[in-house]
């Protein structure tokens, strides 16, 4: 590996580092990259397809390729599997981002370029297509292009996950492995992006398992559960709130008829049932029907509350 002259540490020494809040998305590719096992050789070759796929890798000329990222654990991770395959490449510094270069001809057997684009070789494409490759290498791809451009919002905020890809072949390609893997993402093509999306918790929570970010997985449940809980009882609270108008506004309407039938002269000629259910309606303007059925001398339940006062209503309208 060859380090750019210009490589230099983000905080000079005598300089006190800022403390950051760490995003979700940071903790996910931070135990990523330091869980995975990079001796195994066949892992390495995969994860680096999927660093291929993703949108921050392009073509700077026919000879030539960049990745470019401002995360410390993206360049790491990548020129870790680049070493590991004995790849050279250089590291640079360019504003805050990091750009890996690394030479066409030394990636000849995992990519191609197709129309100016950076795509899987043709043999490895057949391969995924016949469903060749197996399913543990596959997710080691996935993990890669996660790595490579994928982001996870802050999910207490709300659930959206999504990967960056560099063109629509490469779209395609990772459409059909994240389906073979029992995955059903959506996918956005726009005239300037290409990108893979999840919205779904259950969905996101499966794909952190997947690619084996598992305290990522735990984190999220958690989040999660809060969540739910919390939406389960702002429903039932707006529910009772719901219930509540509902009465109160019944309840008027009920006052004001019992109050003509008294400004008319008609309400003493109520029979007995319906006088003593208006009664208690005046003296109790909030309480519910069941509760009000309980207070009569012969307690009803809530149809028969309900029925005695719609007949005073109805009286009331006939004048």
């Amino acid at each position: 590996i060859k380090v750019a002259k210009n490589l230099r540490p983000r905080w000079q020494p005598g300089l006190q580092k800022k403390e950051e809040v760490m995003s979700f998305s940071s903790k996910v590719k931070e135990e990523l990259n330091k869980s995975s096992n990079l001796a195994n050789k066949e892992l390495v070759k995969y994860e680096l397809l999927g660093y291929f796929l993703s949108g921050n890798t392009s073509l700077i000329n026919e000879k030539a390729l960049k990745f470019a990222t401002e995360s410390d654990y993206n360049i790491n991770r990548f020129s870790k599997l680049l070493s590991n395959l004995e790849i050279n490449h250089n590291i640079d510094i360019v504003g805050k981002s990091f750009i890996i270069t690394v030479k066409i001809k030394d990636l000849l057997n995992l990519i191609e370029q197709k129309q100016g684009s950076i795509v899987l070789t043709q043999k490895i494409r057949q391969e995924l297509l016949e469903r060749k490759v197996p399913e543990n290498r596959l997710r080691d791809i996935i993990r890669g292009l996660f790595l490579g451009s994928g982001s996870i919002n802050n999910p207490q905020k709300k659930y959206h996950l999504e990967m960056l890809l560099s063109n629509e072949q490469n779209l395609q390609d990772a459409m059909l492995i994240l389906e073979n893997l029992g995955m059903k993402p959506k996918k956005l093509v726009t005239k300037y992006k290409y990108s893979i999306y999840m919205k779904e918790g259950e969905e996101i929570s499966n794909f952190l398992a997947l690619i084996g970010a598992n305290k990522a997985v735990l984190e999220f449940e958690n989040i999660r559960i809060q969540r739910e809980m919390r939406g389960k009882v702002n429903r039932i609270v707006n529910c009772e709130a719901a219930n509540l108008n509902k009465t109160i506004n019944a309840s008027i309407a009920q006052i004001a008829a019992i109050k003509k039938l008294q400004e008319n002269g008609k309400f003493n000629k109520l029979d007995d049932n319906l006088r003593e259910i208006a009664e208690l309606r005046l003296e109790n303007p909030d309480m519910s029907l069941v509760d009000l059925g309980k207070l009569l001398k012969q307690p009803v339940g809530k149809s028969g509350v309900n029925y005695r006062l719609k007949k005073i209503m109805e009286i009331a309208d006939e004048g």
